[in-house]
């Protein structure tokens, strides 16, 4: 990876008078403020379609799109929808915060008109998409079309002990019954994938990529798990025995209970781990850059029994290593991967990095302990790494200002050389251009030195999260040509 950098902002933060971000004009004036500024990244959050608690590390499917994403006013163009048919509706009341339950109740709605007049007119491109995607579409429209019939159920509440089961017989009665659902979730992602194809098009003639998540788990109420149960540890009823999490640590004293069902390592690796082939192969269709998180988790990962409240009454177990990290690296040696090797670091992950020589992560914001020399220290930065001040997970640096000690503050202050004029976000930003690393990421928010009101996610809470969305206009000219100062100053334009 050549020196370069990058911003991380995620697709539903973007200005719309829908509601929430869409691959529709903003979109496109982002990728222009990037190429304005000398970025060559745009970082984004899983773009995934979002369930119950609204995390877009929690999709229904790791290789659908999230139909909240797609534009409406390109829907009007194309005369897919009409103008007034997107008047009197409630998308939510605040400018800067995502309703999320406003935009369920409004978005389908909307996208039905669409697909009553756009499976008639697109008949011929939709046909070949379905095709070309049938591996993974006709099990994620069918989820959730059933899902829909059932009151948006989890799959393991579904009444029918035989479609809970993916049972063949099962599959074609409610493939037939709910044909015309069926095919509207088909046409949802049709959409998605065809705005998404042309932003990414647009990004590349600018010089612009894009960086993206694989969250290292999927979520037990989604497509994946439903339609291949025998890759994950679950009982006859589709129960898991252990979940997902992380345990209690400096920031977290219960830990991190995230239930996210665990795999069947053993069943994956007797398929050669077809299925993580397969999993990539769809979001290189998204990504030029792919951020495996929770990559600690192949090494070794924490399983919490089910049932379980809280993470603290978890253990240990291994995980498959290189045997899953070097079939990745081989087959996708073309592809960059970013290793978010975060939280509780063991030398037999550092191993596992160092064997697989994918490039870490460094958090500015740890990296100032005036008793100990961090890790992530400027001074301690290699080439072969990835900066970041924070990441989604992160309080922005006006919000880590206010919960971190004085002693802290004064060392990183007299450290980075921060003044008055220049301020506490830029002069992070700065220190993080300078470093050795590769790549340097900031965050949307501290480039507007925004507060911890616009933090995107706080770990381990429910509620309050994923909604914060840039003002229009707040991407301006004079915001891109500072930030261009510091990518030049610090030869990381390309």
């Amino acid at each position: 990876m050549d020196r370069s950098s990058g911003v991380l902002m995620a697709m539903s933060s973007l200005p719309s008078p829908y509601g929430i971000g869409t691959m529709g004009r903003e979109a496109y004036a982002f990728v222009d403020f990037l190429k304005a500024a000398g970025q060559t990244y745009w970082q984004l959050l899983p773009l995934g379609p979002t369930g119950y608690g609204d995390s877009p590390y929690s999709p229904f499917s790791t290789f659908a799109g999230n139909p909240y994403y797609i534009d409406l006013d390109t829907l009007v163009r194309e005369r897919l929808l009409r103008r007034e048919e997107l008047s009197g509706i409630d998308w939510g009341s605040d400018p800067e915060k995502v309703d999320y339950g406003a935009i369920f109740d409004s978005r389908f709605k909307v996208l039905r008109l669409a697909f009553a007049r756009g499976r008639v007119i697109l008949k011929e491109e939709l046909a070949a998409f379905r095709k070309e995607n049938a591996a993974w579409l006709e099990n994620y429209a069918l989820y959730m079309a059933v899902k829909a019939h059932f009151g948006m159920k989890s799959w393991l509440d579904w009444p029918e002990a035989d479609i809970r089961r993916h049972k063949p017989e099962a599959v074609k009665k409610y493939g037939e019954l709910l044909a015309g659902d069926v095919d509207f979730y088909v046409f949802t992602q049709f959409l998605f994938f065809r705005q998404w194809e042309k932003l990414r098009a647009y990004a590349h003639g600018k010089g612009i990529r894009f960086i993206g998540d694989l969250p290292i788990y999927v979520a037990l109420d989604s497509a994946d798990v439903w339609s291949a149960p025998e890759f994950f540890q679950l009982d006859e009823a589709g129960v898991p025995a252990e979940v997902a999490g992380v345990p209690p640590d400096d920031f977290t004293e219960d830990g991190q209970l995230w239930g996210n069902p665990l795999y069947n390592w053993e069943a994956m690796a007797a398929d050669g781990y077809g299925w993580w082939i397969r999993r990539v192969e769809g979001a290189k269709k998204l990504y030029d850059v792919i951020r495996i998180d929770h990559f600690r988790g192949f090494e070794s990962y924490w399983a919490v029994p089910y049932g379980e409240t809280t993470a603290k009454n978890g253990h240990w177990k291994p995980g498959p290593g290189m045997g899953l990290v070097g079939v990745l690296s081989n087959w996708f040696h073309d592809l960059h991967f970013i290793a978010e090797d975060l939280g509780y670091v063991t030398p037999e992950v550092k191993k596992l990095l160092a064997d697989s020589g994918l490039p870490g992560m460094k958090i500015l914001l740890f990296a100032f302990d005036p008793a100990a020399d961090s890790d992530y220290a400027p001074h301690n930065s290699v080439r072969n790494s990835v900066c970041y001040i924070g990441t989604h997970d992160n309080d922005t640096v006006k919000g880590w200002l206010k919960a971190t000690d004085r002693k802290t503050l004064n060392y990183a202050k007299k450290y980075m050389h921060i003044t008055p004029d220049e301020g506490w976000c830029w002069g992070l930003i700065r220190t993080g251009m300078g470093m050795s690393a590769a790549l340097f990421v900031s965050q949307m928010q501290d480039i507007l030195e925004l507060g911890p009101e616009s933090r995107m996610n706080t770990p381990g809470s429910v509620g309050g999260n994923w909604c914060w969305r840039m003002r229009p206009g707040a991407a301006d000219r004079k915001l891109a040509a500072r930030l261009r100062r510091y990518t030049e100053t610090y030869r990381r334009l390309n």
